[in-house]
């Protein structure tokens, strides 16, 4: 996350699969990939509540059919509890969400492409019991 910013220096190893990622030649897309991030606090992307989920999908899977994308929406919406309250609203500005639907909307994106490593940052501080309790399952 600190690649870009200049001055930053990093040190020691980070192993994952046996493979540092701190490598000048780790291949940043297939890390992201492979390790999803989910802050204390929200950060949807200032797209659509869709285009936030598929966004990493697109990215991953090439001549990924809209059907699939469309599947992959509704699975992660109803796993973080979203489904109901936002499957007529697809389309609409994620940054229109409440900063709990924005919380669940991120856990969705990262969900939906189903990283084998999961850092999350207090990820349930913006969220009620119920959202809690399903995030922990």
């Amino acid at each position: 996350m600190n690649d870009l910013i200049e001055g930053v220096r990093t040190e020691g190893e980070v192993l994952i699969d046996g493979n540092d990622i701190l490598n000048s030649h780790t291949d940043l897309v297939v890390l992201r990939k492979k390790v999803g991030m989910v802050f204390q606090r929200p950060n949807p992307f200032p797209l659509s509540i869709y285009e936030n989920i598929v966004f990493g999908e697109k990215i991953h899977a090439d001549g990924i059919t809209r059907d699939k994308l469309d599947e992959i929406v509704e699975i992660s919406l109803k796993d973080v509890l979203l489904w109901d309250e936002l499957k007529d609203r697809l389309n609409e500005p994620a940054l229109r969400l409440s900063l709990e639907q924005k919380q669940r909307l991120c856990i969705a994106r990262l969900i939906a492409i189903k990283p084998d490593v999961l850092l999350m940052d207090e990820p349930c501080s913006t969220l009620d019991p119920q959202g809690t309790q399903r995030v922990k399952n």
